[in-house]
């Protein structure tokens, strides 16, 4: 039978586990929330971008993808406007964001690929290397021709 201290022990141990679970729990549902809410303000951004496009005459093209090793390039059914000079990531017709890196296939170089749309962030390349974040208002204002180019 365990001694006292060591039940005593056992049961603050146990207590502190659960309260670590709790509040681990409880912040990944605050960043889920705060995403989640960062994701609806990018696709209204988005939006906006679409109306504004159209009514300034600034045409979507038909979009391509790129394998995720950058040596392949693929047609798409998807008409939109890239965000980035590099084109690995748009914004189609219809207000969807796409992340335009799709796994290599030889489907894919027959028949094109098919581009699921994203959750938008509020910045594109957020953790990249320094330089290569750009925040999506930016991205959406030298889309339109408002800002000069730098990502």
């Amino acid at each position: 039978m365990p001694s006292r201290p060591d039940h005593a022990r056992a049961v603050a141990d146990e207590d502190w586990r659960d309260h670590r679970t709790h509040a681990a729990a409880a912040h990944a549902e605050a960043l889920e929330r705060r995403r989640a809410v960062e994701s609806a303000r990018a696709h209204e951004m988005l939006l906006e971008f679409v109306e504004e496009a159209r009514r300034r005459g600034i045409a979507p093209v038909r979009l391509q993808a790129r394998s995720y090793d950058g040596r392949s390039r693929y047609r798409t059914s998807t008409e939109g406007w890239y965000l980035r000079r590099n084109e690995s990531v748009a914004v189609g017709t219809d207000g969807a964001f796409y992340l335009l890196n799709v796994p290599a296939s030889l489907r894919a170089r027959l028949s094109g690929a098919t581009l699921e749309p994203s959750d938008p962030p509020l910045v594109l390349g957020k953790g990249a290397r320094d330089g290569e974040s750009i925040d999506l208002a930016d991205a959406l204002a030298i889309a339109l021709g408002d800002a000069p180019a730098r990502g």
